[in-house]
């Protein structure tokens, strides 16, 4: 059983610090979204919840039909500012939820979610700087392995995109060139009376099976270049 990624409309942003310069924001996911994720997964009967140590922990059971039990996974939560025994109750069940992997991609967010303070309309509370304002996730993305790697937050005062984090998809190496291409720019190294080692010098590489077609391509223009020269 695997849980799908969470969509952007149930991920929350939450003011993190506040300064002159701007502020951090966090992404984290509520309790709602976690019961939703948990009716459309498993279904609503097959999933229940308990708590104990007076809301500090929460048991999260989901029915497992192959083996006929259900199937626990616990954590504990810590008390918020308001409705302190309701939220502690809220917490301890969404970490549970992360026990099961619910949310768990949330953890592969920016360590640094910044906003410029250009793009914040700031209020003063007890002499120091706050704001009003909201965010909201607008689009994100994931890789295969459920890492975030795009990422867009919108200020929804100013409808304006204010946080944007491009793809950090890891590049595909560039396919390197066959025996035959190797053999060619060998023999054209040797016609020219060419010094190889200049040119593994060049493009950083111990030998010609190293080279990449961009690197065999810009080798072969320079020797043929080479070659005319000689014979006018």
């Amino acid at each position: 059983m695997k849980f799908r990624l969470l969509n952007a409309d149930e991920i929350e942003c939450r003011v993190s610090t506040v300064s002159e310069k701007g502020l951090s924001l966090l992404l984290y996911k509520d309790a709602r979204a976690d019961m939703n994720l948990l009716d459309e997964t498993v279904g609503p009967m097959n999933w229940q919840r308990k708590h104990t140590r007076d809301n500090a922990n929460c048991i999260l059971s989901i029915w497992d039909a192959e083996k006929n039990q259900w199937v626990e996974k616990e954590d504990t939560g810590t008390e918020s500012f308001t409705e302190k025994e309701k939220g502690l109750a809220s917490d301890s069940f969404k970490r549970a939820c992360f026990n099961w992997g619910i949310g768990r991609e949330l953890y592969t967010a920016p360590k640094l979610i910044w906003i410029m303070a250009s793009d914040i309309k700031f209020t003063e509370k007890n002499g120091k700087k706050t704001t009003y304002d909201k965010f909201i996730v607008k689009s994100i993305g994931y890789t295969d392995k459920g890492i975030i790697n795009t990422l867009e937050i919108e200020n929804i005062r100013s409808h304006k995109i204010v946080y944007q984090m491009k793809s950090t998809a890891t590049p595909v190496p560039e396919k390197l060139i066959d025996k035959t291409q190797q053999d060619q720019l060998l023999n054209l190294i040797i016609e020219t009376n060419s010094d190889p080692a200049a040119m593994l010098t060049k493009f950083k590489v111990s030998d010609v099976a190293e080279l990449t077609e961009t690197q065999f391509k810009i080798a072969m223009k320079n020797y043929l270049k080479k070659k005319e020269v000689s014979h006018e």
